[in-house]
């Protein structure tokens, strides 16, 4: 072949279109392995068996992965430990996301997490050590819910921007105070939580979630925001001038070691005696499932 259809052969080789040419091959994608750090957004631990939540980082992200596994050791003692699974659940507006699972423990003390995640997207370990208490500071479960007088609608002349910091409050969730729903005859959904003013990585939109489990059983259960400040109109943007309610020491949340204004939801059944309760932000799936199983008893 003459050197000059050698070299057409060549330019023609060359303007092939692309789906001619071999594939370059699909990289497999290479799960980040290291370090991951818990957040924990269960503090207040005391013997028995509980509802314990925690975040997730990687160097670089929130760890997302749909499962992790948990091993528990007891630091002060021989107390038995236990490994357990916690699942995965993003948060609405999809910034954050939480674990949860079920712990026992058995006795006081200092404990050990030691948090493990094997995914296709992150392999990693991390651990964290945690104080149980033999008693909780804050009303538990099993308790009667307090007959606190926490203010409503009424009560302040129907101006919501006495009741809560939200931009766009929700009239419905200030109708009864705690003390008049314990006497309703069904069942109570109270959370406790600033809206505007949240600054933990454990607090979410709780007062959101209040209202979309309001408007999916509106005939079930009494619906209550109690706002962690007895001010909010007054803050203006500046929590120094914050005053936090004095509802918080009637259950016990303001006793709760470094407390700042993280959310707390509990769940009274029809009887008056708290069946749920929840530290830190719960999602509209445990809130239904914590109700369905009130109103059954």
């Amino acid at each position: 072949m003459s050197r000059l259809l050698l070299a057409a052969a060549a330019a023609g080789a060359a303007l092939l279109p692309a789906a001619c040419a071999d594939p370059e091959p699909t990289p497999t994608p290479t799960p980040e392995v290291g370090r991951v750090t818990p957040i924990l957004g269960t503090t207040v631990l005391r013997i028995g068996t509980q509802r314990v939540a925690f975040l997730l980082e990687s160097p670089t992200a929130l760890v997302t992965a749909p499962s992790a596994s948990v091993r528990t050791t007891h630091l002060d003692g021989n107390a038995q430990g236990e490994t357990a699974t916690a699942g995965f659940s993003l948060w609405p507006f999809g910034t954050r996301g939480s674990y949860v699972t079920a712990l026992t423990f058995p006795a006081a003390g200092r404990w050990r997490l030691d948090i493990a995640v094997d995914d296709p997207s992150i392999t990693g370990e991390g651990s964290l050590e945690i104080d149980v208490a033999e008693t909780s500071v804050v009303r538990d479960i099993g308790q009667i819910a307090l007959f606190s007088d926490t203010k409503t609608v009424a009560s302040v002349g129907g101006d919501l921007s006495m009741l809560t910091s939200a931009y766009e409050p929700d009239p419905d969730l200030y109708q009864v105070s705690i003390a008049e729903s314990v006497f309703t005859g069904r069942p109570t959904v109270v959370a406790f939580a600033s809206p505007a003013f949240c600054t933990t990585p454990t607090c979410g939109p709780q007062t959101d979630t209040l209202s979309e489990l309001k408007e999916r059983a509106p005939d079930a259960a009494d619906y209550i925001h109690v706002e962690i400040y007895d001010n909010p109109h007054e803050i203006q943007g500046d929590l120094s001038r914050g005053m936090l309610s004095p509802v918080l020491a009637d259950w016990g949340i303001d006793q709760v070691p470094h407390y700042r204004n993280e959310s707390w939801t509990f769940v009274i059944g029809a009887t008056g005696r708290i069946h749920s309760r929840f530290e830190g932000y719960v999602t509209l799936a445990e809130l239904e499932e914590a109700l369905s199983a009130a109103m059954e008893g």
